[in-house]
């Protein structure tokens, strides 16, 4: 699997609804897991989940955010060719200004090379 490696003012950023399902994202975002913005939109964010990715990580984040707090981690994501590409993000729920309803932005940078060996090696032990 070839790596993606963000650049250092890469900044992706994308919204979901209450389900999960994705509302926004922009350039970066589509830029570097490789889809159009037109193949993302309605689609679940986690179709560019990798499958590396601990299930307890993601359980912590939606325990996290659906609690109104600030979620923030380390996450391998896959590309559209199945290429991966690894972010340090953020994650929090807000209230929609026109429909009123839940959601959820993620903002995402590059992270360091030292962070993503040890955050490899956390998430090896979890299930």
């Amino acid at each position: 699997m070839q790596e993606y490696v963000l650049k250092s003012n890469d900044f992706l950023v994308s919204q979901t609804d209450a389900k999960g399902n994705i509302l926004f994202a922009n350039d970066d975002f589509c830029k570097v897991a490789g889809y159009t913005l037109e193949e993302l939109i309605g689609k679940p964010h986690n179709i560019v989940r990798h499958p590396d990715m601990p299930k307890a990580a993601f359980k912590s984040l939606w325990e996290t955010v659906k609690n109104g707090k600030v979620w923030t981690g380390y996450v391998k994501n896959r590309t559209k060719d199945g290429g991966f590409y690894w972010v340090y993000a953020t994650v929090f729920s807000s209230i929609d200004p026109q429909t009123k309803q839940q959601t959820y932005l993620s903002c995402r940078r590059k992270p360091s090379k030292n962070e993503i060996e040890e955050i490899e090696k956390h998430y090896k032990t979890l299930k």
